[in-house]
């Protein structure tokens, strides 16, 4: 086991939180907002690209050096050469970060095809090398895995996870299914639970943890040391606060929809949100209600609606319509899953 430890939870008789990182969501204006409904425990940023030209992102890294949630920040790398994530890797390790985090399951064809995040899957041997040459350049630092079960199928899985071992990673973070699958089909909490067993280090449950219910219920099938919420906490922001209440036996309030309206309101108060050209305001704006509107009602027509509206003004005084009505609440899971 490596000699660093990881940054100890508020919560220490609870299992860990963390919200998953999500390229174009989880900058420092999201978690600065998620901190105001209950932070995780860990933060983690959006990738930082590696490659031989480039440079620490100043926006991504401004989620690192003006965060003021008083939660500790992994800062997340994605990238294939190794002398290059070794560089970036040491780069980092200058600003107050909790520890390096290694994407190796981003979905998304346009970077697997660049043989970098879950495409790094399919070739075990290089996982080796990178993680050797990580864990020998900052061990004095967390070295974290955010990765998924496989690529197109999981015949490496038990290969990278005794890699994983091999190279002392303090955290694994695993989403229950492969790349190719991407949101799709059932997660494979099954394979999250052989890898909590397998590893010497604790394991993040990730993939659709959809309310504080189904978070205890992956807890107790798998024996993770807690969970990693994407994005049905783009949805509820409220679902960290929630899932330690329920982990207490304690109830949980419900959020009335108008609180729901307030939460958009400071999503489109962001320095992000204003600087958005007027009309790509409703598109932005949506890429956060696509999931909120789950939440909202059980037939469905906020969200059609939703998605009908063509302007900002149009798509706040539908939100006006439907959210300011004390009487309903935010649902505690969602009602479908779109």
């Amino acid at each position: 086991m490596s000699q660093v430890s990881l940054p100890k939870s508020l919560y220490p008789d609870l299992p860990l939180t963390a919200l998953a990182p999500m390229q174009d969501v989880t900058n420092l204006w999201f978690m600065k907002i998620l901190a105001q409904y209950g932070s995780p425990d860990y933060f983690f940023t959006e990738y930082f690209r590696v490659r031989d030209d480039s440079r620490l992102n100043r926006k991504i890294l401004a989620s690192i050096t003006e965060n003021d949630t008083e939660r500790p920040v992994f800062a997340q790398m994605i990238g294939e050469s190794i002398p290059d994530l070794v560089r970036t890797a040491r780069e980092l390790c200058q600003y107050n970060i909790a520890g390096i985090d290694l994407n190796m399951g981003c979905p998304a064809p346009r970077v697997y095809r660049k043989n970098v995040g879950g495409g790094l899957l399919r070739e075990p041997e290089k996982v080796n090398r990178i993680l050797g040459e990580l864990r020998s350049a900052i061990n004095d630092r967390p070295l974290t895995v955010k990765m998924r079960v496989g690529f197109d199928n999981t015949d490496n899985f038990e290969e990278i996870l005794d890699i994983i071992n091999r190279h002392n990673i303090d955290l694994l973070s695993l989403h229950g299914r492969t790349v190719k699958e991407m949101y799709r089909g059932q997660v494979k909490y099954d394979l999250i639970s052989q890898a909590v067993k397998r590893v010497n280090c604790p394991v993040l449950a990730n993939g659709n943890i959809d309310s504080a219910a189904t978070a205890l219920k992956v807890l107790s099938q798998t024996g993770a040391a807690g969970v990693m919420v994407g994005r049905w906490a783009i949805a509820n922001p409220w679902i960290f606060n929630q899932i330690r209440l329920r982990l207490r036996s304690e109830p949980i309030p419900l959020v009335p929809l108008v609180e729901v309206r307030e939460y958009i309101d400071r999503l489109r108060q962001t320095p992000e949100a204003v600087k958005t050209p007027p009309r790509a305001r409703a598109g932005h704006l949506k890429m956060y209600l696509n999931y909120i509107a789950l939440l909202v009602d059980a037939e469905g027509h906020f969200l059609r609606l939703m998605r009908k509206t063509q302007t900002e003004l149009e798509l706040l005084k539908l939100c006006d319509r439907v959210l300011l009505d004390s009487n309903k609440n935010l649902a505690l899971a969602p009602y479908s899953s779109d």
